[in-house]
């Protein structure tokens, strides 16, 4: 195979590899790697949401970074990897959410929501012209008139994957390792909010309250987790510092 013929796999959305591979869908998922963590933990009373922020600079607000969103009543997501794509993808979501509950007069569930940006994330990779979106989400909610916590994972190659914790992001393998080491079928949902804060930790034992954010979806909705509280955790188990800088990765 001549140069060329490699440069043209490289630049196509649409085209295979002889070894099968689609590189634009493989270079989407480096950005993801390269984007603040985010992660998820499904517990028995709901599913617990957390993500680091970063800040580019002191002068930046890091109110104004957004990680985690309310989609729904019952449904919340992460993001992880460049923050225009992944607001493409929490705007479609929260429209799909909004339409289901108009036509139907009831909140979308996990897994349709799940599958439905799949569908979008996937047709990215199969016609010319476009890129694949450079971000992963984690949608969590309550499925089964709010009895049942679910959290999935999208990829930006259109694969949706159902979890118990994951991780994604910078740090991801420190920080599935410890999710592996703690998670338990039984876990309360304040115990879950407590190994979320300890899981970022694992990758950066320099976060404060400030950089981090927490959420929760539970029988009783989307609840943001307070400043407080990760507070606690943080006191506990690690230190405060000032975060590094980044790229515009979220």
């Amino acid at each position: 195979m001549n140069r060329n013929d490699q440069q043209a796999y490289d630049r196509g959305t649409s085209l295979f590899s002889p070894d099968g591979r689609i590189y634009q869908v493989e270079y989407a998922r480096e950005a993801v790697k390269r984007g603040a963590p985010s992660l998820g933990i499904r517990t028995a009373e709901g599913v617990v949401l957390a993500a680091q922020r970063r800040t580019s600079s002191p002068l930046m607000e890091g109110d104004s970074i957004e990680k985690l969103h309310k989609l729904d009543d019952f449904l919340g997501a992460a993001s992880a990897g460049h923050v225009a794509d992944a607001r493409r993808l929490i705007d479609g979501a929260r429209t799909a959410a909004q339409r289901n509950r108009l036509r139907y007069g009831e909140p979308l569930g996990v897994e349709t929501l799940t599958k439905t940006l799949s569908d979008e994330i996937q047709e990215t990779t199969q016609y010319g012209g476009t890129r694949p979106f450079g971000a992963a989400l984690l949608i969590a909610g309550m499925d089964d008139t709010g009895s049942e916590p679910r959290l999935y994972q999208t990829d930006p190659s259109g694969a949706p994957q159902e979890w118990r914790a994951v991780a994604i992001g910078s740090g991801r393998d420190d920080i599935q390792e410890f999710l592996e080491s703690n998670w338990a079928e039984d876990l309360s949902i304040d115990d879950g909010v407590e190994i979320a804060v300890r899981s970022l930790l694992e990758s950066n034992d320099d976060l404060d309250a400030e950089s981090v954010t927490v959420a929760t979806v539970t029988a009783d909705g989307y609840r943001v987790v307070s400043e407080e509280e990760i507070t606690d955790v943080i006191d506990e188990y690690g230190s405060s510092d000032d975060t590094d800088d980044t790229e515009d990765t979220e």
